[in-house]
This record gives structure tokens, C-alpha cells and sequence, in this order.
């Protein structure tokens, strides 16, 4: 069995309570961008992005000199505030509440010259506290959030890299801390039913407006939501007949009816003997399968993967 070493473990239950603490903390700085940043298609203004310290914000139109940027950085295990006037200020990721951390937050933002402005309820989650309520201690495994990390740099890399294959529309590569997955989405160009909604502590318009085209999209859990260990996943909006019955690979992959997509363990890419080619195989097979089941115009949409330092052959 190889096991990469560039593809940490992450296994979800020894630090899942830590992974549920850090999944609220993103909520509340993803919020912070959501309230300050025009909405774009299909909710792509309000995720988080892998960098090479954690996650990032980007640059939030707000704070001191009209920018602002927060950063989960977890290789210092703070967490990062930095205006375009030059203020900054952090703090430590450490063992605290929910509630903790807000407040936290709160003083960084006053401290950088931003506008403490971010909705105080959690989303996609059933039954959640406020965030000021939620006053239980959590947990932080730094080496847990170290290594998911470094699995997240792996996986961004490679979804980048299946993402060049495609001329039509299609997300970039970020996280969507509502539901703590990082995605890639590839559209058809054409609308979609009215999609039902009903996801826990989330707008069915908000819902609606996501799905509001055909997709096929994939992605990653670090657990939790169905399934106790991190995943890769690949669904398709609407669902075409027959797409739980599609050959996919590698064969680790199989399609999970209670989700209604394909998953494939994370740790049947970490012990393969190509990583890489093991992951590209399952996002581009279920991608076949919904792309030709649903009839897309595959000739007009695709396109070889890029290469660095290569234009596109026209």
C-alpha cells in the first residue's frame, strides 16, 4: 500500500470536534465578506479560498484604506486582519467558544479600521445556537488543522487542474463555509427546475439562486453530513435517469443514495500509487456521466487541460 506524503491523513474522528469548531469560525468570517461584497452568480462572493498559509478572504471591499483581508493562517494557528492602510492584527487559534471567537473577531476588525458588520446565525447547520450563545469550549488540534490544510492544497491543486478542461462556464475552485466543502462547478449553459430548497437555517431563494442552472459539480468533505470520513463527492443538478447506475472510477468510488451522488474516501487518493491520476479519474468520469446522460453540448463545452505556459490551441 503507498501512502503520499504530500496527502496527509485527515481521519474525521479524532478531530471532528476541532473540524466542527473551525467549520463556525469560517462562517463567521465568511459572513464578514458576505456582508460587504456585491452578490455574484450562485453565491461565489461570499466563499473562502485555499492559500499557502490556510484560507483567505481575498480583498473585502472595507476597512481601513477601503481593503481589507482575513486570513485563517495555520501555520501560525492565528487568525490574520491586514487593511490596505497598513493596520493589522490577529489573534490566536486556540481552544475557546464560538461566542470567544466572535468577540474576537469583533476587536480585530475595530483594530484594522473595518466595519464590524456579519449576520450572528449559522447556516446549513440544524438546530445551531447563535453564535453568541454558543459559549462551550472547543477544542483545537493544531496538528489536525496543520494536516487538513496540507490535504487542502493538494486537493485545490488537482481541482484546479480538472477545472482548465472546460471552455463553458464554470466556479472557481473555493470553499463554501455554510457547508465546510470545497467545490468546483461546471455548468451546461442551460437553466434548471426550480430547485425544492428546505437546507437547514438557509433562504430557499438563496437555495433557488445556487441551482439555478444545470451543474455538474464536485467537491470535498472533511467528514461529518452522512459520511464519518473525508470524501470527495460528484453530483449533478437536476439528475439525470440512469446517473447512479454510471460506470465511474476508480473503483473505490460508488454512488451513495441517501446523498444522491458519488463519493470516493479520501483516503482511497492518499494511498494510491497516483494520487493525482486517482482523483482526475473520478472527478472527469462523473462528470462524463452527467455531461452525456444529461445531453450536453460536450463538443462546444470542453477542452484539452491547460498546461503551463501553453495557450490554448484555437
Amino acid at each position: 500500500m503507498n501512502v503520499n506524503a504530500d496527502w496527509p491523513d485527515i481521519a474525521f474522528e479524532p478531530w471532528k470536534d476541532t473540524g466542527a469548531a473551525l467549520h463556525l469560525y469560517s462562517q463567521i468570517v465568511g459572513k464578514y465578506r458576505l456582508a460587504h461584497t456585491p452578490w455574484v452568480n450562485h453565491s461565489w462572493h461570499a466563499t473562502l479560498y485555499v492559500s499557502p498559509r490556510g484560507l483567505t478572504t481575498g480583498t473585502v471591499c472595507d476597512g481601513g484604506g477601503g481593503a481589507a483581508e482575513i486570513v485563517f493562517d495555520f501555520h501560525q494557528h492565528a487568525v490574520v486582519g491586514t487593511a490596505a492602510d497598513g493596520r493589522s492584527a490577529q489573534f490566536a487559534l486556540e481552544p475557546m467558544s464560538v461566542a470567544g471567537f466572535a468577540q474576537k473577531f469583533t476587536k480585530l476588525l475595530q483594530d484594522i479600521g473595518a466595519t464590524v458588520q456579519f449576520d450572528g446565525r449559522p447556516n446549513e447547520i440544524a438546530d445551531a445556537l447563535p453564535f453568541a450563545e454558543d459559549v462551550a469550549e472547543r477544542p483545537y488540534d493544531a496538528d489536525a488543522v496543520r494536516r487538513f490544510h496540507g490535504a487542502l492544497v493538494q486537493i485545490e491543486r488537482v481541482f484546479g487542474t480538472f477545472r482548465t478542461g472546460f471552455l463553458g462556464k464554470v466556479s472557481p475552485v473555493h470553499l463554501f463555509w455554510g457547508s465546510f466543502d470545497m467545490a468546483v462547478t461546471r455548468f451546461s449553459g442551460r437553466g434548471a427546475p426550480p430547485h425544492p430548497g428546505g437546507i437547514p437555517a438557509l433562504p430557499d431563494d438563496v437555495t433557488r439562486e445556487a441551482y439555478s442552472h444545470e451543474v455538474s459539480s464536485a467537491g470535498f468533505w472533511p467528514g461529518g453530513g452522512g459520511i464519518d470520513y473525508p470524501a470527495f463527492y460528484s453530483y449533478a443538478y437536476p439528475t439525470p435517469d440512469a446517473f447512479a447506475k454510471a460506470p465511474v472510477r476508480p473503483e473505490a468510488a460508488f454512488f451513495h443514495e441517501a446523498l444522491g451522488e458519488f463519493i470516493l474516501p479520501y483516503d482511497a487518493v492518499r494511498k494510491a500509487d497516483d494520487p493525482d491520476a486517482t482523483l482526475l479519474a473520478f472527478l472527469q468520469s462523473t462528470y462524463d456521466a452527467a455531461a452525456s446522460l444529461g445531453n450536453w453540448d460536450r463538443a462546444a463545452l470542453e477542452c484539452s487541460t491547460g498546461v503551463p505556459l501553453r495557450p490554448r490551441a484555437v
